[in-house]
């Protein structure tokens, strides 16, 4: 039931950061989430293997800040780099007429 938890908190944290940062329209409204939920619910897996108790606070504190901030790593990552892509092909089509030729 807790990994429930952790998967929520970091969904919502996801949403936050979609939300929070600038660049939301280079990636999909799912993307940031996800990605929150994902990796929060395998930081979780990962902290009661190494024998952290499921019940005590500095689990629930490390998972959610790993997930909030590989959400926001992602988002400013994936905004950057699509930008810049973005940029490269239109220089590209406006000096060929088409991608990938030269």
């Amino acid at each position: 039931m807790e990994l429930l938890f952790a998967a929520l908190g970091g969904a919502v944290l996801g949403l936050a950061a979609r939300y929070a940062l600038p660049g939301r329209t280079n990636h999909g409204a799912v993307l940031l989430p996800a990605i929150g939920t994902i990796v929060a619910m395998v930081v979780w897996v990962a902290l009661t293997w190494f024998g952290w108790a499921w019940d005590g606070g500095w689990i629930w504190w490390a998972t959610l800040i790993i997930a909030g901030g590989a959400s926001v790593a992602a988002g400013t990552t994936l905004a950057r780099s699509r930008v810049d892509g973005d940029a490269r092909m239109l220089h590209e089509l406006m000096r060929t007429g088409r991608p990938g030729r030269a």
